[in-house]
């Protein structure tokens, strides 16, 4: 290896050690990747072994080499602890043991697969929440996650790809973290690797570069990848350079995003989801969502299911960033244009339906955001409306 490169990873080790030494709670480091293959995990051990030989009491908690003999090469001198097995529906599964891990609580731990769904009755439902107890209870934690898990981006992956993904984290994790790594190949590497039977066994390898690992889908999931890395460390410039305050009081704008919803389930999480990114590209000083619930609408008129959805919904508001507003009114766009007012919004997000053009839709008659955009055009000039078509 390059002396240079041993440098730089020296360097990597030093830097997440000083993180570790300077916090009571514990750290949190995440490297994201485009996709499967690109050295997330190899990546982790090489830190793992690093911190080992600058003497940090490192564990390798959960690891996933999916058989990759240079992944499993990186497993090194590091302690790797036994996996938990859990039994559900007959079958033997193989989990994260968290006990075991706050029971011997080293100074760093490796938990790989991050978006992992545990197996019903686990504490946690996600992994990602086994992580966040872990960094509360003051151990460091190094974890990696593909771009396509995080939750803002659900959308924009499904219309990429066609795969809807599953396993999601808050993309609060990542603004929460205290480094986030993109670990970074170009496509015509990663599907080379792909070729060489690097990541998949040879038999998955011809439907893998015919769907999910096509060169254009990998091309836009890096730009999000690196997109995504850029913004939080904008934000890290913001709070950390040349004392932190002056510089994060000129970048950060006094936008307000407002997100209007209402039982529509589909409809609801993708406005919400577009109002995350939104709020993440403008550095909005804050976002809601509301739900303005009409009479229609009262929870002895709606399903069981619906109300289940919308909770879900507004959960999930929360879980990226939202505050949560809730009105009853059967005069909507009135309640909106009143909650605009009182949370000084600069921007409202609501949905059409795709069956026509915008101009079309907004120059139709009835329809409740018809009626909002003419109303803010008449009365609230200053504020910006951004149609979510679904």
């Amino acid at each position: 290896m390059a002396p240079a490169e041993n440098d730089l990873r020296d360097q990597s080790a030093e830097r997440f050690l000083r993180l570790v030494r300077e916090k009571r709670r514990g750290t949190l480091k995440i490297y994201l990747g485009l996709a499967a293959g690109v050295g997330k995990t190899f990546r982790m051990l090489q830190e793992a072994n690093d911190l080992h030989a600058h003497g940090v009491d490192v564990l390798v908690g959960y690891i996933e080499t999916h058989g990759r003999a240079g992944t499993v090469a990186q497993l090194g001198e590091v302690p790797l602890l036994a996996r938990k097995q859990v039994y559900y529906k007959g079958h033997a599964v193989e989990e994260l043991d968290l006990d075991a891990i706050e029971k011997r609580r080293p100074q760093v731990v490796i938990v790989d697969e991050l978006a992992h769904s545990n197996v019903p009755g686990s504490r946690h439902a996600k992994r990602w929440q086994d992580v966040e107890e872990l960094v509360k209870s003051g151990i460091s934690v190094i974890t990696a996650v593909n771009v396509q898990h995080l939750e803002s981006l659900h959308d924009q992956v499904l219309k990429i790809t066609g795969t809807d993904v599953t396993e999601r984290i808050p993309d609060q994790l990542l603004r929460e973290a205290d480094e986030v790594v993109n670990v970074d190949l170009t496509v015509g590497e990663l599907r080379g690797r792909l070729e060489q039977g690097k990541i998949y066994d040879a038999a998955k390898v011809p439907t893998a570069l015919a769907n999910f690992f096509q060169a254009e889908n990998l091309l836009q999931l890096r730009r999000l990848a690196v997109r995504e890395v850029a913004q939080l460390l904008g934000r890290q410039v913001e709070t950390e350079a040349g004392g932190a305050a002056p510089v994060a009081a000129l970048r950060r704008n006094d936008d307000r995003l407002l997100a209007c919803i209402n039982s529509n389930a589909a409809a609801a999480k993708e406005i919400i989801r577009k109002t995350s990114r939104l709020a993440d590209r403008f550095s909005a000083a804050a976002w809601y969502v509301l739900y303005v619930q009409t009479g229609r609408e009262s929870a002895d008129r709606i399903g069981l299911a619906t109300q289940r959805h919308l909770l879900n919904n507004l959960q999930l508001a929360t879980e990226l960033g939202a505050q949560i507003l809730r009105v009853k009114d059967d005069d909507v766009v009135a309640a909106i244009r009143r909650v605009a007012e009182e949370k000084h919004a600069t921007l409202l997000v609501c949905g059409v339906t795709g069956e026509k053009t915008a101009w079309e839709r907004l120059a139709g008659r009835g329809g409740i955001t018809r009626s909002l955009v003419r109303a803010v055009a008449t009365a609230s000039p200053d504020i910006d409306i951004f149609l979510v078509t679904y």
